[in-house]
């Protein structure tokens, strides 16, 4: 039996208003789209009447990756479709993400099933091209963010002590560290480019914002300040953006699906945002790095109601 944490009522709250998204998100169309930054456009990749999540782009630009019902599926770019294997871990949830070198994947699995599954995620690595998934984190539960430049450090958004705070794990597993000892969510670290600093989310200010800290956890910084509930910063690849997507209402410590939205590109060099685009969706949309390598183009997913019909 896993010693699974006990919740605090913010937690439960916002675990509540998941699963009850989790729920509606049964009976959606799921569309896999690429947004071109310098052309203002979006294509469409693949189009489901099916619950889907959280793309990744493969450092080579071959295939995407997503979950779908516990496993993991590459998507290429003509929408074929290709299960991965994970081994025993039929359990993913929407927390994974591949390796600087572009040959290990690290993920998120539910160790038990069930409505209470996510308090048992744990971080596992595996090959690339497959094969049987290797444990990192000892600790429940634990959810993958990011690598670290050098691809030797996972950072990563766990539950401890009745709070969700930041931390990082060498590779091969280890004594983790705490990045941030909040009372409030902090969530959804990634590394900058040059590995200077980590971009994550926070509601230290009453409201999520995206913030900035040094890879130690020293130099904390609030990066925006406004109407929105802003979550996930993902970094361009060439270090001069990040993309983020952006609730249109204060959602508090939740980001709930099926929710009007829009994704925002985060200048870098003078700190400039514009929105880019606006649609249905929020949980599952842009919960992990989905940049192309050409740093010009990177994929999300937008969410529709399934008509009676269907």
């Amino acid at each position: 039996m896993y010693n699974i944490p006990q919740i605090s009522l913010a937690v439960f709250f916002m675990m509540t208003l998941l699963l009850r998204a989790q729920a509606q998100e049964k009976r959606v169309v799921s569309t896999l789209e690429v947004f071109d930054i310098e052309a203002n456009q979006r294509t469409q990749i693949l189009t489901e009447n099916r619950h889907f999540e959280a793309p990744n782009w493969s450092h080579d630009g071959a295939f995407f990756l997503i979950n779908q019902n516990g496993s993991l599926y590459r998507i290429y770019p003509d929408g074929r479709k290709e299960k991965m294997d994970t081994g025993f871990a039929t359990r993913c949830n929407n927390d994974h993400g591949i390796s600087p070198d572009g040959n290990t994947l690290a993920f998120s699995h539910n160790l038990e099933a069930g409505e209470d599954g996510w308090l048992t995620s744990c971080i596992y690595t595996v090959p690339i091209a497959g094969g049987k998934p290797k444990r990192v984190t000892e600790q429940i539960p634990s959810f993958w963010h990011a690598w670290s430049p050098n691809g030797q450090t996972l950072a990563y958004t766990a539950q401890r002590n009745d709070r969700f705070n930041i931390f990082t794990i060498p590779l091969d597993g280890g004594e983790e560290v705490a990045l941030t000892d909040s009372d409030v969510l902090d969530d959804g670290p990634a590394y900058s480019v040059d590995g200077e600093h980590i971009y994550y989310n926070s509601m230290q200010s009453g409201r999520m914002e995206i913030w900035r800290m040094q890879p130690d956890g020293s130099g904390k910084k609030q990066l925006t300040d406004d109407a929105y509930s802003n979550w996930f910063a993902h970094p361009s690849p060439d270090g001069k953006h990040f993309v983020f997507i952006s609730y249109l209402q204060d959602q508090g410590s939740s980001h709930p699906a099926m929710k009007e939205v829009v994704l925002r590109l985060y200048t870098i060099e003078d700190d400039s945002i514009r929105i880019l685009c606006g649609f249905t969706g929020g949980q599952g949309s842009l919960n992990v790095p989905s940049w192309a390598p050409d740093s010009k183009r990177f994929a999300f997913v937008s969410y529709r109601p399934q008509p009676d019909n269907e």
